[in-house]
């Protein structure tokens, strides 16, 4: 029997959901690529977590065991749809002074998202949560691979795998330039740039 000296204090499962129900999300949303999947796999993780914290022995830090919850649970999900690419919602901006200037503005952003999400979408369950944990949540290396449930070896290798399988399918099948205004933009290969 463990002593409980080292044990942590286990919040309950209202301070957990309101301590990482945001960041859950976010995450979710980045894996799933759209807002009504991140919101059911949110709640699938939060019955997880709820139905799991009473056996939670305290072996990691409660963020990372609610993020290796959610991981298993896109990743199940991934595995069950087999859905094909889907667009990440913008999210509202709120009140903005100039809607003429954002519309276009929205609209560079939408079609970056779309393509560099459609490229996300394309790697396996494994890779696209490792890109995401690490580059897009910025957790370390270390709590990447305990979410994931491997070595931290195996996690950066899949990190490095999965940056470089995102930059050769990008630059396969995206053409990226400066347009007239010198904003950042990019195109599907085989769809002609507006002029």
């Amino acid at each position: 029997m463990a002593s409980s000296e080292g044990t942590q204090k286990v919040p309950t499962f209202e301070e957990l959901t309101e301590q990482l129900s945001g960041p859950l999300q976010r995450y979710l949303g980045r894996f799933a690529g759209d807002h009504q999947s991140a919101e059911d796999l949110l709640q699938e993780t939060l019955m997880r977590i709820s139905r799991g914290l009473p056996g939670f022995e305290g072996r990691s830090s409660l963020k990372t065991w609610a993020f290796s919850v959610a991981t298993r649970t896109a990743i199940d999900h991934l595995r069950k749809s087999k859905a094909g690419s889907q667009i990440v919602e913008i999210e509202d901006a709120g009140d903005l002074p100039d809607p003429d200037d954002l519309i276009g503005e929205r609209l560079v952003i939408d079609e970056m998202n779309s393509c560099i999400r459609d490229e996300i979408d394309s790697l396996t369950g494994d890779y696209r949560a490792a890109i995401i944990l690490h580059d897009l949540e910025g957790l370390t290396g270390a709590e990447t691979a305990e979410i994931v449930g491997c070595s931290l070896a195996t996690a950066k290798i899949r990190i490095h795998r999965a940056r470089a399988r995102l930059k050769k399918i990008l630059k396969k099948d995206c053409n990226f330039y400066r347009d007239e205004n010198q904003v950042f933009r990019c195109d599907r290969k085989g769809s002609e740039p507006e002029n």
